[in-house]
C-alpha cells in the first residue's frame, strides 16, 4: 500500500507541473499574438505602401469639399500655428443620421504614409467626431450635409507636409480619404511661365523656369534633401516629381529646363451651368424630371484638336455649389443627372474619361463614357449637385501609357492654366518630408 500511495503521488505531481507549464505556454502564446496584432495594426510602416488619394469608398457619400474657410476655390493648404482653418463638407445621400469621426494621418512628399508616430505630429486628441449636419432643404435627392472646421480645439497639426482626413463611420467602416496640406515657409520661389523654348514645341506647350531661394535655410544636399512637385491645375497624371536644380548658386536653386519642366497647354476647359432646374443656361439643351430623379441635357460637344484657339472663360477645372434658387446652397442645392456626349469615332486604342476637379483629377470609373454605336457617339451620366463646372475630355492612351487631353481638346500656347509649385525638404537627421515652400502662378500672360 506504501508504495501504491508513493507511485499515485508522483504521478499526481507529474500532472500537476504539465499542466501548470502548458497553461504558462498557451497564456504566453495568446499574449504574443495579441501583441503582434496590436503593434501590425499602429505601426506606421504597414501604411507605407498605401499611396493615399482623394477617394470615396462609399458610393453614397458625394460632393466632398475641402479648402481655406471662406474660399470656396482655394486649395487646402493652411499655414503650420496660423489662425488659417479649413472647411470640410461632404453630403450622404442616405438621409439619416450617422456618427462620423475624422483623425489625420501624415503623408511623405509622394503620398505615402510617414513613419511619424500621430503623437508625434498631433497636438491632442487623435480623432474626434463630426457632430456638425443638417438635413437637405426643399430637394428632390434627399441628404444630410456634414461638415467640420480644422484644425479644432481638440486636434491640431504640430508639424509641416501632406497629410490626410480619414473619415469613418462609428463601425470603422472608412468613408472617405481627403488630401490637405501644412506649409512651414522656409524659402522663397520665383517663377517664370514661358512658351516652350524649343522650336517645335513653341505653339503647344508651356515652361515654368524658377529659382529657389533659401537664406534662412541650410542645404546640405540640395540633390537629394530638396523635393520639387509642379503641377498643372493642381493635375495628378502630369505632375513633374523628378526634377532636380540645373545650377546652384550660394543659397539658390536654379531651375532652367528647355524640356523637362514642360506641359501641353491643352485648351480652355469646357463648363456647364445648372444652378437652375428651373431655367436652360447657355450649354443647357433640355431639363427633365421623371418622379424620381432630376435630369440635365448639355448639347452635343465637338472635338477641337484643330481648331484655332479662342478665349472661353474658366476656373481651370474647378466647380463651385450654388442654387440660384436657395440662400443656402450647401442644402438646398439639388441633385440632377447631367448627361454627356461627344460625337466621334470609336476609338480602338483607348478610353475616354470626363476630367477635372469634380472627379478629384484622376481616370475614374465613374467618369468613363461609353460608346453609343447607334448614335456614333460617347455617352456619360454623372450625378452631380447643382452648380458650375468645368471639365475635359481625356483619352487614356493604351498604346501611349498617356493621359492626352489634346487628343479632344487640342492644344495651344495662349491657355490660361495655373501651375503649382511645392517644395519638401529633408535633412539626413529628419524623419519624414517638411513642405517648406509653396507658389501658385499662371500663363495668362503670354499672348
Amino acid at each position: 500500500m506504501g508504495f501504491k500511495n508513493i507511485l499515485t503521488l508522483v504521478f499526481f505531481s507529474a500532472f500537476i507541473i504539465c499542466s501548470c507549464h502548458s497553461t504558462k505556454e498557451a497564456y504566453e502564446d495568446d499574449y504574443t499574438a495579441t501583441d503582434s496584432i496590436s503593434n501590425k495594426e499602429i505601426h506606421p510602416k504597414n501604411e507605407q505602401k498605401i499611396t493615399y488619394k482623394n477617394q470615396i469608398i462609399n458610393p453614397n457619400i458625394k460632393t466632398v469639399l475641402c479648402h481655406k474657410k471662406e474660399e470656396k476655390l482655394s486649395l487646402p493648404i493652411i499655414n503650420l500655428y496660423s489662425d488659417d482653418q479649413l472647411l470640410i463638407s461632404f453630403d450622404d445621400l442616405d438621409a439619416d443620421r450617422k456618427n462620423y469621426s475624422y483623425t489625420i494621418i501624415h503623408c511623405n512628399s509622394d503620398w505615402t504614409a510617414s513613419d511619424l508616430m500621430k503623437n508625434e505630429y498631433i497636438d491632442g486628441f487623435t480623432e474626434e467626431h463630426i457632430n456638425d449636419y443638417e438635413f437637405s432643404f426643399n430637394t428632390i435627392q434627399k441628404y444630410t450635409h456634414y461638415q467640420f472646421e480644422f484644425p479644432s480645439i481638440n486636434i491640431k497639426p504640430t508639424l509641416s507636409g501632406n497629410y490626410i482626413f480619414k473619415i469613418y463611420e462609428e463601425s470603422g467602416d472608412i468613408v472617405f480619404y481627403r488630401r490637405f496640406m501644412i506649409l512651414d515657409a522656409k524659402l522663397n520661389i520665383e517663377a517664370n511661365v514661358r512658351r516652350a523654348t524649343l522650336a517645335a514645341k513653341r505653339n503647344t506647350k508651356h515652361e515654368i523656369d524658377f529659382t529657389i531661394r533659401h537664406p534662412n535655410l541650410v542645404v546640405a544636399d540640395p540633390f537629394k534633401d530638396i523635393k520639387v512637385y509642379i503641377k498643372q491645375n493642381n493635375q495628378e497624371d502630369n505632375a513633374i516629381t523628378d526634377l532636380k536644380p540645373q545650377f546652384v548658386r550660394n543659397d539658390e536653386l536654379i531651375y532652367d529646363y528647355e524640356d523637362e519642366n514642360t506641359f501641353w497647354g491643352n485648351n480652355e476647359f469646357r463648363y456647364f451651368d445648372f444652378k437652375s432646374l428651373r431655367y436652360q443656361s447657355e450649354r443647357i439643351k433640355t431639363i427633365n424630371f421623371d418622379s424620381t430623379h432630376n435630369h440635365v441635357y448639355l448639347f452635343n460637344d465637338k472635338k477641337r484638336p484643330f481648331e484655332r484657339y479662342s478665349i472661353e472663360i474658366d476656373i481651370n477645372g474647378k466647380f463651385i455649389i450654388e442654387s440660384q434658387e436657395g440662400w443656402r446652397s450647401s442644402i438646398e442645392a439639388d441633385y440632377a443627372f447631367v448627361h454627356f456626349s461627344l460625337p466621334a469615332d470609336y476609338i480602338s486604342y483607348g478610353d475616354l474619361y470626363l476630367l477635372g476637379a469634380f472627379s478629384d483629377w484622376e481616370l475614374k470609373e465613374d467618369f468613363k463614357l461609353k460608346y453609343n454605336i447607334d448614335r456614333n457617339q460617347y455617352e456619360k451620366s454623372i450625378y452631380l449637385k447643382q452648380g458650375y463646372y468645368n471639365y475635359h475630355y481625356a483619352l487614356n492612351d493604351t498604346t501611349t501609357g498617356r493621359v492626352d487631353v489634346s487628343f479632344i481638346e487640342g492644344t495651344h500656347y495662349q491657355t490660361r492654366n495655373d501651375y503649382y509649385i511645392y517644395v519638401y525638404y529633408q535633412s539626413v537627421s529628419e524623419r519624414y518630408d517638411r513642405f517648406i515652400g509653396f507658389l501658385k502662378t499662371s500663363s495668362k500672360e503670354l499672348f
